[in-house]
């Protein structure tokens, strides 16, 4: 389990360390973001990696959890 809070970063930072936690091959990631184009770049990263994203909001606060899907 990885967590990451990249609150307060702009891209592409939110980006490279969610790759970084996955090319470590982590699962599952928790990131913390707090921009929608992070929430955005962070989502279609981990999707084309095969990753599974749940959502939660909290005020201006993005919580993603990212679970590898099976087979991939």
């Amino acid at each position: 389990m990885m967590k990451i809070d990249a609150c307060g970063l702009s891209c592409p930072q939110p980006v490279i360390l969610t790759n970084n936690a996955i090319n470590n091959d982590e699962s599952p990631i928790f990131i913390l973001v707090d921009s929608e184009c992070a929430y955005e770049n962070v989502q279609r990263l981990a999707n084309n990696k095969g990753y599974r994203v749940e959502t939660e909001k909290t005020g201006e606060r993005i919580q993603m959890k990212l679970t590898r899907e099976n087979g991939k």
